[in-house]
């Protein structure tokens, strides 16, 4: 009878167990940080795709059979090449109608130099007086552009005269070819500014923000929580993220590189700090929820096709040298620096090593660390960041080092994406396109890492001598949002390749992406930063402080890294590999 009844209250406890379980998938953040990142990224697919740009396919195969053509024609790539080539990336998803409103719908405040309004809004004679200011570079950029190209026409038919078979006239083709992409690069820049015209954001940004506190509210009132609190919280959250990306739109704080992330937890502490963050503002602080959802987001723009592009030495500087770096980081803190928190040790480790604040967010979560010690983690990467996007590229130049190799350096040591592309593009494309696909390759490890973290701590860390860990616990630790993050990269990854890479260019790159989800990744991040910064207390991280170990395990990580990931890029990229080195 006994045996009965303790069987049956074990089957019982099995019954209830799965039924919380099951529950989760509606009453946990993460699992609404996957449907509401699959809901936004399924409603990109639903709208670009159905959307393309005019004939798009005809002009496709155009471009693509005269650049097959001038492939066979010259051993280089011809002038008539470079304008196929260019005709393909004209074609873009967010160019079409609904695709510009979205981008409008979901963009930031602009760039602004005096006038924070002009961040907003500008009007006509404004944008007149604009137009007309920059109408003189833009016609001497013109005309650079004409005679660079007339050198470039004569250099290429004096190399086609010699049947392409004198180097001498080659080189001088393509060093003329390369004068006038320049010019054109230009020409495209001041054609932008000449063409300034009138807008008003101000409408568009409150319905932006009636429309996230729907999206967020959603789950926030399924999950048990009141949606009359957050709504009105949230209102507040949302001011201010427009505020620091009003204020990382100055064009000296944009020359600095200090960038909205920065501003938004700065802000954020500013207020917890003094005022004190309100009671009925807290309820919209849902740092992970929004982060989350940013970083089901960011899955979809790591497509396996890009990170193959750059091949096995890409993969060596981000794979290899990553995870060697955490591990010896983290033992460092341990056993030399003896960090009294491993979870701070281990976040502060993951954040510096992989990609910043994304790692630090999932490994966070994994090792179950505090606030406080994220808040922190992802303050210095901030810092350090700002510091090294400037540096960096100093170095470089003044070095001599090559494109390729300044951008793997780059790609693989400096924390945060936007930052990356950023100081990329200072050196240069090859350095820009090398930088930007390495730290999207590191970001692969964001889950792997997440999954380790949480093995690791359930295994070793919290199980006691001799105790053995049930699978499930490991499953409970393990950041449910990665599931979302890989899940969405690997279907993205198999639309692209099923597409081809010049439709997948224009519906996928830049249309479901740039016309829509790293607009709103970039939004739910600031969200997040936002949030961090108003439920972070100095008072609380002083102890954290103490010693100042934390800020030494991150110098002496990163310089560990900064050696690391320079010797295995030039090990890779011109020793062992210089064959891809050189199609770069």
């Amino acid at each position: 009878m006994n045996q009965t009844t303790n069987q049956t209250a074990e089957n019982d406890v099995v019954i209830d167990v799965a039924k919380t379980r099951i529950s989760d998938l509606w009453k946990k953040e993460d699992y609404w940080a996957i449907w509401l990142g699959f809901l936004i990224l399924v409603f990109g697919i639903v709208v670009f795709f159905s959307n393309p740009p005019k004939d798009m396919d005809a002009k496709i195969t155009a471009a693509n059979a005269t650049m097959a053509a001038e492939e066979a024609r010259a051993p280089f790539k011809t002038i008539a090449w470079h304008d196929a080539a260019a005709a393909k990336k004209k074609l873009k998803g967010n160019s079409v109608a609904i695709g510009k409103f979205l981008s409008t719908f979901t963009a930031k405040p602009h760039k602004w130099t005096s006038n924070p309004v002009d961040s907003f809004m500008v009007g006509e004679d404004a944008a007149a007086a604009r137009k007309a200011a920059a109408t003189p570079k833009y016609d001497a950029a013109k005309a650079a552009t004409v005679a660079a190209l007339e050198t470039a026409n004569t250099k290429e038919a004096a190399a086609e005269a010699a049947g392409f078979q004198d180097a001498a006239l080659n080189a001088e083709a393509q060093d003329a070819i390369s004068a006038w992409l320049a010019a054109k690069g230009k020409e495209s820049s001041a054609k932008k500014k000449a063409g300034a015209k009138s807008f008003n954001q101000v409408g568009y940004l409150i319905g932006l923000g009636l429309f996230f506190a729907v999206l967020f509210g959603i789950g926030f009132k399924v999950m048990g929580n009141s949606l009359r609190e957050f709504m009105k919280g949230f209102a507040v959250v949302f001011a201010l993220a427009i505020l620091a990306f009003l204020l990382s739109a100055q064009a000296t704080m944009k020359a600095y590189g200090i960038g909205y992330a920065a501003w938004a937890i700065a802000i954020g502490l500013l207020i917890s700090n003094t005022i004190g963050t309100p009671k009925w503002v807290k309820p919209a602080v849902q740092t992970e929820y929004f982060i989350k959802t940013g970083l089901v987001l960011l899955g979809a723009e790591i497509l396996f096709s890009k990170i193959l592009s750059i091949g096995v030495p890409g993969i060596f500087v981000a794979w290899v040298v990553t995870p060697i770096v955490l591990v010896s980081t983290y033992l460092f803190g341990q056993k030399v620096l003896k960090v009294p928190s491993k979870t701070l040790n281990m976040t502060v480790s993951a954040d510096m090593s992989v990609c910043g604040v994304s790692a630090a967010i999932a490994t966070a979560s994994a090792c179950r660390a505090k606030k406080e010690e994220l808040t922190l983690a992802v303050g210095l990467s901030l810092v350090f960041t700002s510091i090294m996007m400037i540096v960096m590229p100093a170095i470089i130049k003044a070095t001599g080092m090559p494109e390729v190799l300044g951008g793997a350096w780059m790609g693989g040591t400096i924390d945060a994406t936007g930052a990356v592309a950023a100081a990329g593009a200072f050196l240069g494309e090859k350095a820009l396109y090398t930088a930007a696909t390495i730290k999207m390759i590191q970001n692969v490890l964001i889950g792997v890492i997440a999954f380790c973290v949480a093995i690791y701590w359930c295994t070793r860390v919290e199980c006691a001598p001799g105790q053995r860990v049930h699978p499930m616990e490991i499953w409970h630790r393990f950041p449910k949002f990665v599931i979302g993050f890989i899940g969405a990269s690997i279907i993205f990854s198999s639309i692209y390749a099923s597409l081809g890479p010049d439709v997948g260019f224009t519906l996928i790159d830049q249309g479901v992406i740039k016309g829509l989800t790293k607009n709103l990744r970039g939004w739910f991040f600031c969200l997040a930063f936002v949030s961090i910064g108003l439920a972070t207390n100095f008072r609380e991280l002083k102890g954290y402080f103490a010693g100042g170990k934390p800020l030494i395990l991150y110098v002496c990580g990163q310089g560990f890294n900064l050696i690391l990931t320079l010797t295995m890029a030039y090990i890779m990229f011109y020793l062992v590999f210089p064959e891809i080195t050189a199609r770069i």
